[in-house]
């Protein structure tokens, strides 16, 4: 709508506020749309901005949704105020709302504890807690876990060295190899 300011003030009458925003959004319908067209229009909804606490609110319920997924796994998970605060900030846009949240919770908590579940950074039992440093965008999410009910956190490497567990990987295979389970490679080169 060509940047027209809403004109809210910072101690304004939220009534007062919403009815100003509302005839706004008439006016610019107007502008813009045959009469014709709005008098098949039924009713007009005017959405105001969500407030911070709103969308940390939508965070703690699509953390919910999360947290019983994990709990099928026999794991827990926790998020502390400043990671919550930290998710609402990079998950909110004030042009589409609190749309991009989900997909920033995917990316910055759900993508990285799969990572970290599949690399056995994170197993069966484990209590995982999400805590933020920094803020703003800048700000980073940390991970540690608690392998029992009482014990120390700790942290979680941001870093996976995949290169290490592929070798400690081919080890074991081989460990197993070596313990009577036929070797294909070689029955086939020593037939050749």
């Amino acid at each position: 709508a060509k940047g027209v300011s809403m004109g809210f003030t910072a101690g304004g009458d939220l009534s007062t506020d919403y009815e100003r925003m509302k005839s706004k959004v008439h006016e610019e319908l107007k502008q813009h749309f045959k009469p014709e067209f709005l008098n098949r229009v039924d009713d007009v909804v005017v959405f105001p901005q969500l407030s911070k606490k709103e969308i940390v609110e939508i965070v703690d319920l699509e953390i919910a949704k999360l947290e019983t997924r994990l709990q099928d796994k026999d794991m827990s998970l926790t998020l502390t105020p400043v990671a919550k605060e930290l998710l609402a900030e990079k998950g909110y846009d004030p042009v589409l709302g609190a749309r991009p949240l989900r997909r920033t919770i995917q990316r910055d908590i759900e993508d990285t504890l799969s990572e970290r579940i599949l690399f056995g950074q994170v197993q069966v039992g484990d209590e995982i807690v999400v805590d933020g440093e920094g803020e703003g965008l800048l700000g980073e999410l940390t991970f540690s876990r608690r392998a029992h009910e009482g014990g120390p956190l700790e942290p979680i490497s941001e870093v996976i060295d995949i290169e290490s567990m592929t070798q400690a990987r081919a080890e074991d295979v081989t460990r197993a190899e070596g313990s009577g389970a036929p070797d294909t490679d070689s029955a086939e080169a020593s037939a050749n």
